[in-house]
């Protein structure tokens, strides 16, 4: 489900240079980072790359998710990390295609709870929100 523009509370703005291999920097210059090609695509390797920024943000809102949910359900997430991989590779049509495994460890609940939690923020999630059904996402528990 979209949001109407008048119900955004907060826009994030970034301007890339040269792509891939160039710099990404946020206009109020919180955010200034050289971008390259991982070695496995034919880069340097030096800098950092766009399937690793995604990663972060979709980690750091996943784990934000979690914490709604978990106040909701009166569940303890304390201690509480999520790891996002992000994987880059030929799609079937010819053009390139993302998949993400989202893995949360939750110390302080079961095994069961666990899994109801990253189901749940996996609905909530802004991030899983506008990827779905448009990449391959495993919401799973460490």
């Amino acid at each position: 489900m979209s949001i109407q523009s008048v119900d955004v509370v907060y826009t994030a703005v970034a301007t890339a240079e040269n792509g891939r291999d160039g710099r990404v920097a946020s206009d109020d210059g919180k955010l200034d980072v050289i971008v390259n090609p991982p070695k496995e695509q034919g880069g340097s390797g030096a800098g950092t790359n766009p399937e690793q920024l995604f990663a972060a943000g979709y980690s750091a809102c996943f784990q934000g998710a979690l914490g709604v949910v978990a106040r909701r359900e009166n569940a303890d997430v304390s201690g509480s990390r999520v790891t996002a991989k992000v994987g880059i590779g030929k799609a079937a049509d010819g053009g390139f295609g993302l998949t993400v495994e989202i893995s949360a460890a939750i110390p302080n609940v079961d095994a069961a709870t666990a899994r109801d939690l990253v189901e749940k923020a996996h609905q909530v999630c802004p991030y899983s929100r506008a990827t779905r059904g448009n990449i391959e996402v495993t919401p799973t528990v460490a």
